[in-house]
């Protein structure tokens, strides 16, 4: 059973700080994370299905971690495959509508919570035609990759949001249990993570997506988005 606001015609969330997946949320490089992970499956005999189906949204060292061969180098696996997906930007375009949202956005109410490193984050997006915003959690800024929340709850303590006055935009499996573990809402981008909880709404893009923002007493912000 769907949740009513998932039902609406336009659901509107009001919140403090608004946080960002980066691939498949804003970047779509489907086609650049396939091939490389391809390329690994095939040069150990993996199921690429298998590993597409895990990697997406996961720290690659931790996929790595996960499916190379046991005495395989990890680390300079890991190192391979980011310099394949760096060196690789043919395709990488941003999802619609997602560069007039990150523009109405205020620069201090925004954050990107990535699994890739910076270097790679700044590729993509610079790829896509985004501008980063000034706070990014990447792969070095966490101990922990998603699923954990670690990612999401540093981005909303730089932002000084708490978790309840957050919204997430997320369209892998692990990105929104990261985002659920953190006690955020979550707007799911896309068709993929299942079954919609309370609390959560799902959208194709963000063609229809508009943003208000208003400055409460405090100096912090308001933001009335909808959906």
């Amino acid at each position: 059973m769907s949740h009513p606001a998932e039902a609406a015609q336009n659901p509107t969330l009001t919140v403090r700080a608004v946080l960002f997946d980066m691939d498949g949320t804003l970047v779509d490089s489907t086609a650049i994370v396939e091939q490389v992970w391809l390329e690994f499956a095939e040069r150990y005999g993996l199921d690429f299905d298998e590993i597409l189906r895990t990697s997406h949204g996961v720290q690659a060292g931790d996929t790595v971690r996960r499916y190379a061969p046991a005495g395989a180098d990890f680390e300079a696996l890991t190192a391979e495959l980011g310099e394949m997906e760096r060196s690789r930007t043919d395709g990488v375009i941003a999802l619609p509508g997602a560069e007039a949202l990150l523009k109405a956005l205020p620069d201090d109410a925004v954050a990107l919570v990535t699994s890739a490193d910076s270097i790679l984050a700044d590729i993509r997006m610079r790829a896509a035609g985004l501008t980063m915003p000034s706070t990014a959690v990447t792969a070095e800024s966490v101990t922990r990759g998603k699923p954990h929340p670690e990612g999401y709850l540093k981005a909303a303590a730089l932002l000084g949001a708490d978790p309840a006055d957050v919204v997430v935009f997320e369209d892998a499996p692990a990105g929104i249990a990261a985002a659920r573990a953190a006690g955020m809402r979550t707007v799911v981008v896309g068709d993929a993570g299942g079954e919609l909880e309370d609390g959560m709404w799902r959208i194709p893009d963000y063609s229809a997506v508009t943003v208000t923002a208003a400055k409460d007493d405090d100096g912090g912000h308001l933001l009335t988005l909808a959906l």
